[in-house]
């Protein structure tokens, strides 16, 4: 059980942000926000795969204003980003934005920090000061460690938000470097008890970006630190959602239903167990809900298999053309090669 850093809640739109709460997924739509039907299209694929909060960008009013018709054909909280241009936090806040993100790198007058915070107290629209590595200008003089720098900022910019007693307030530490990004948030964790949204930015192509981003975010998760993620990759959203999803699973701090296990396979493998666990994965999403956690174990041989089966709820250990069917420890049967996925998938379905 991961011990979580204890947090003040900030509620989203609905969704509860903070210890009290289970680690929420986010995710960003990446079309031009002014094309409200290719937005929404995106938002509602991401929706399907798991996202539970969105954001989209608000580089002009026109875009601010289109959050209107959004927000009324979507079912998750809307997140308008906003850069450079304070007045575009206003007209969003306007047009029904569930919360507000800034970036401390880019608006820097704190007469534009008041504003938009007058705005959303009087609306109760949460804010995330968003610190990206990228867009402070003290990062690029060499002076200095850089997460202490991210810190310092980010400590400076939240004290008018202190003075204002303004308290729904989500922050980020941003950071490309993965060493960095966990420094930063790290030594944040001690200075103040705001929930954080955690992720690496421009982690890149899924190849090395949900590397990147699983052991940045898989880091700070185990230490207690997040409590809303984005997983942020270089190709389609839908994949930030699932990489979400697996590194929350797999570090035990949220449960999405059945995970398997299966051995990578080698010589001494007699069996196709790469079509045999792609088939048993695409089965078990028809026949096995997410309401509670399994593990099922599918090995290869006779060496590891037997061992790592009897510690899944369910699992099947292969030798030649035959497999070990195990439920709880014990073995249940033994079956041919080609009826394991619907022998195995029948003893779940009795309850494991």
């Amino acid at each position: 059980m991961i011990k979580r850093r204890v947090t003040r809640t900030v509620d989203v739109g609905g969704v509860k942000i903070g210890s009290e709460y289970p680690v929420s997924i986010q995710s960003m739509a990446k079309t031009d926000t002014v094309d409200v039907e290719a937005t929404v299209s995106e938002i509602v694929r991401l929706e399907k795969a798991g996202c539970e909060l969105v954001r989209v960008a608000v580089k002009t009013p026109e875009a601010a204003r289109a959050l209107s018709q959004i927000k009324g054909k979507i079912s998750i909280p809307l997140i308008a980003d906003i850069h450079f241009d304070y007045k575009l936090a206003l007209e969003s806040v306007k047009n029904g934005a569930d919360k507000i993100r800034i970036n401390p790198g880019n608006i820097r007058d704190l007469k534009d920090l008041d504003k938009i915070i007058d705005v959303c107290g009087e609306k109760r629209v949460p804010i995330r000061v968003g610190v990206n590595s990228g867009s402070l200008t003290e990062m690029h003089t060499g002076a200095g460690n850089p997460a202490d720098i991210m810190v310092s900022s980010l400590l400076k910019y939240l004290e008018l938000f202190r003075t204002r007693r303004f308290k729904d307030v989500v922050i980020s530490l941003k950071s490309s470097n993965v060493r960095v990004g966990i420094d930063a948030y790290r030594k944040m964790a001690n200075e103040c008890d705001y929930p954080f949204h955690v992720g690496i930015t421009a982690a890149g192509l899924p190849d090395e970006g949900i590397v990147r981003s699983s052991i940045g975010i898989g880091v700070l998760l185990l230490e207690g630190i997040g409590d809303t993620i984005r997983v942020s990759l270089t190709g389609e959203p839908v994949g930030e959602v699932l990489s979400a999803k697996n590194i929350l699973k797999t570090v035990g701090a949220r449960n999405f239903g059945p995970e398997i296990i299966a051995c990578p396979t080698c010589g001494r493998c007699q069996v196709d167990l790469v079509s045999i666990t792609k088939k048993l994965q695409k089965e078990l999403k028809k026949v096995y809900g997410q309401d509670k956690p399994l593990l099922i174990a599918v090995m290869g041989c006779e060496v590891n298999g037997p061992g790592e089966a009897e510690g899944a709820d369910a699992g099947i250990a292969f030798g030649k053309g035959k497999g070990a069917i195990f439920c709880k420890g014990e073995i249940v049967k033994t079956v041919d090669e080609d009826a394991a996925v619907e022998e195995l998938l029948a003893v779940i379905r009795k309850g494991v």
